[in-house]
């Protein structure tokens, strides 16, 4: 069993999945909700949003807690306890980073369960922190959803 579990967290279904699956799968584990600010990159950071630019801002910070919300309402629903953590950069990089870093025994990632072009032209955090990361990682996709 493990002690300590590490969910990405982005307020999507397939995260609250994740979520909800890390509680019943690990159920005496502590485990911890991760948000991470995507800092845009090159040249497409100029057209994404408000300025998010390092050091991230008091308001990007604030949309971070607020999306956490429901992480913290799901936890309570079950009566368990869920620490959050918000870090910015690079989504994939800061999970495997902080994870191994951190010690964390597991990572439990959401993910859409897009195939072929759709993930290749969107790209996918649950496959790169499963390539990359020495952390083993639990990928969990709702079956319900096609």
């Amino acid at each position: 069993m493990s002690d300590r579990i590490l969910v990405p967290y982005d307020g999507s279904e397939p995260a609250d999945y994740a979520l909800e699956f890390a509680f019943e799968t690990f159920a005496d584990a502590d485990v911890t909700a991760l948000h991470v600010i995507q800092i845009p990159e090159g040249y497409w950071g100029a057209f994404e949003g408000p300025d998010i630019s390092p050091p991230v801002t008091e308001k990007a910070r604030e949309y971070a807690e607020e999306l956490l919300e429901p992480a913290r309402e799901l936890a309570a629903d079950r009566d368990r306890d869920l620490e959050t953590e918000i870090l910015s950069g690079k989504p994939d990089d800061q999970i495997v980073a902080y994870a191994e870093e951190e010690g964390y025994d597991a990572i439990v990632v959401g993910s859409h369960g897009r195939e072929g072009i759709s993930r290749v032209l969107l790209g996918s955090v649950a496959e790169n922190v499963v390539r990359r990361s020495p952390t083993p990682v639990v990928v969990a996709r709702d079956p319900d959803v096609k």
